[in-house]
């Protein structure tokens, strides 16, 4: 989170947190929402103690998959980072981000288009990191298909894009083009204004016999 003192470090702390809860993961054995969960929690608590002995506010957000065995996804996100979830072209659910302006959004009081201009757009309700608890929403899908797209990014790069543009690219091209063009053209778009941004696309794809 760039507006807070040791973003970058607090960042650091979720990736560190993730590849040592993953190397003791097996896919056969072990639930994935409980490894997402304890993410979730183990991250949020490195933070807080990051923060005490570096005097720094160090906060994150997160958004995190794991696919599993028959192509089971959990999921789980933090803050206003989401998860995409497209089958071909087509966005099939996204995460509800932790947000001021979602909690608009949810009582009508704006829309989606006007929450992206409005001046508070900035505000999280939770995120990693806080006095409080950490949000800990998660979601599953029984099976991922053929075709099918996840995209975790952080709100520097879906700003920028409406679902449908970025269902296109990401159905277009391949994981890696298609991922360098939504980070060229989110940089584009935001004129030199944007906020850091980070994406990783997964596609599910038949295996060559």
């Amino acid at each position: 989170m760039g507006g807070k003192s040791g973003g970058r470090k607090a960042a650091d702390q979720v990736v560190m947190v993730a590849k040592q809860i993953y190397e003791h993961h097996v896919a056969t054995r072990d639930d994935g929402a409980d490894l997402l969960r304890q993410l979730v929690q183990e991250s949020h608590l490195m933070i807080k103690l990051t923060a005490l002995a570096a005097e720094e506010e160090p906060h994150s957000t997160l958004a995190a998959i794991l696919v599993g065995p028959e192509r089971r996804c959990d999921i789980v996100h933090a803050g206003d980072s989401r998860v995409y979830h497209f089958r071909g072209p087509d966005m099939v659910s996204r995460t509800i981000d932790h947000s001021f302006v979602q909690r608009l959004i949810d009582e009508g009081q704006i829309t989606e288009e006007e929450a992206n201009t409005h001046p508070q757009s900035n505000l999280l309700t939770g995120c990693l990191g806080t006095h409080q608890d950490p949000p800990l929403t998660q979601g599953h899908i029984g099976q991922l298909e053929i075709g099918d797209s996840m995209l975790t990014c952080s709100d520097g790069l879906w700003h920028y894009f409406t679902p449908k543009e970025m269902g296109a690219i990401v159905h277009t091209l391949p994981p890696r083009e298609a991922s360098e063009m939504l980070v060229a053209k989110a940089r584009q778009r935001a004129r030199g204004g944007g906020d850091n941004l980070s994406l990783a696309l997964v596609r599910i794809e038949a295996l060559e016999r």
